[in-house]
């Protein structure tokens, strides 16, 4: 039986997981479900000083240079095998602006070689990113970021951590209000806070035999 990524690189820990965050996170391709949520981001924020390198990450589907309070909110997460044959999980984030539609994309699978999940941000998969994952004290998952790596044809090199951002997530499930909640902190050595959203939604599983062909990257990466 295919596990999902998550319980592969929690192991015993994923059990630890407050069930509704269980459900979210352990699906894998076998079982053709995906994960469909809608909400509202209570804050989203952006430090101005970063404002150029969100705008040209924006034109990739990573983060973005706006912000707001109240802002409609979209998550798709889709479990499939990718071109090389690797258990693949989507997260496809849109956030509706008054004026525009900004999206925040990925793609994680579960590196064997790593031994843990690598995200590769955007549509194109130029940036992979290692993530460590553990069970949050309140039944929530957290993932944080670490080493960060370019592949773009024959070029390729690991980011000097002083130019990279460190992403801190967290989700998890409130029995309160019965929402998912969410926080991301992206943060820069040099700038501090960088990105940061919160927020809460629903979310259900739904039966999806075929992926959508826009929910998938617009190219696949071999490297880890």
């Amino acid at each position: 039986m295919t596990r999902s990524i998550y319980e592969q690189a929690l192991g015993e820990e994923f059990k630890k997981l407050h069930p509704r965050i269980q459900e979210r996170f352990g699906f894998s391709s076998k079982d053709q479900i995906a994960s469909i949520g809608q909400g509202v981001m209570d804050r989203i924020w952006f430090n101005k000083w970063a404002a150029l390198p969100l705008a040209l990450g924006a034109s990739r589907h990573i983060m973005f240079p706006q912000g707001g309070s109240g802002i409609p909110f979209t998550i798709e997460n889709y479990a499939y095998r990718d071109g090389f044959g690797r258990e693949t999980v989507t997260w496809i984030r849109k956030f509706q602006f008054k004026r525009s539609i900004r999206h925040f994309d990925a793609t994680m699978i579960y590196s064997a070689d790593r031994k843990g999940i690598v995200d590769y941000l955007g549509n194109k998969q130029h940036l992979a990113v290692d993530l460590d994952i553990t069970a949050a004290s309140n039944g929530g998952i957290r993932i944080r970021s670490g080493d960060q790596r370019f592949y773009e044809g024959l070029l390729q090199f690991t980011w000097p951590a002083q130019l990279t951002g460190t992403a801190d997530v967290t989700e998890w499930y409130d029995d309160e209000r019965e929402k998912f909640r969410i926080s991301v902190i992206v943060s820069s050595p040099v700038l501090g806070t960088v990105f940061h959203y919160e927020g809460s939604f629903d979310a259900e599983l739904i039966p999806m035999r075929h992926i959508p062909l826009d929910a998938k990257p617009l190219r696949e990466e071999a490297r880890e």
